[in-house]
């Protein structure tokens, strides 16, 4: 990891203190941070109930689910540390993995980690859980979702989406965040889709 200025020594100090997480653990979602571009993390330290995800406009989960109080102080101290990259270059350069890794769905032995076509580029925030995987696309205004293996590329029209939430109970549904408020997968266009 490229090492911090003291101003950014002190700034994680402070926030360590703030939001009552040890440095190890702010440093480490902040190293996730860095590299979902200061949208969104996958994390996992033991701080943070294991496990878990925070993105931009929301969404965060821990694997202690019914700690609300731990999900709070992770959401809050994300957000803070999402306006540091964002707003510190010191921040946005830390070193990071080059690939994220998915938090529920790992890539098969030897296989590549971007499962969207290529011309896609690299996402601007991704995710997946059971058997679900999403990224989107800022840039070239696309939404690619994996379902049992099955891709689809939608347009994302004028949404910049900043957080995604999935139903689990009968009938499953995803939905997704954007200035525009909660919409539906369904509501947007289908660019193309695997054959069944």
């Amino acid at each position: 990891m490229q090492k911090l200025s003291p101003a950014g020594e002190r700034a994680i100090d402070e926030m360590a203190r703030r939001h009552g997480f040890s440095r190890e653990a702010v440093m480490s979602l902040l190293e996730s941070i860095a590299r979902g571009n200061g949208r969104m993390a996958q994390f996992d330290h033991p701080e943070f109930g294991g496990s878990g995800q925070w993105m931009a406009g929301g969404m965060t989960m821990v694997s202690d689910m019914f700690n609300s109080s731990l999900k709070g102080r992770v959401a809050d101290l994300a957000s803070d540390l999402a306006r540091s990259v964002e707003s510190d270059a010191t921040f946005a350069r830390i070193a990071a993995q080059p690939e994220p890794v998915s938090l529920f769905v790992r890539p098969a032995p030897g296989s590549s980690r971007e499962w969207w076509p290529a011309a896609l580029g690299t996402a601007t925030s991704q995710g997946a859980q059971n058997d679900v995987r999403y990224a989107y696309f800022a840039g070239p205004r696309r939404l690619a979702i994996e379902i049992n293996g099955r891709l689809t590329l939608y347009d994302t029209l004028d949404h910049e989406i900043g957080g995604f939430s999935q139903q689990q109970s009968a009938p499953r549904s995803l939905s997704f965040h954007s200035q525009h408020g909660l919409i539906d997968l369904a509501d947007l266009p289908v660019v193309s889709a695997d054959q069944e």
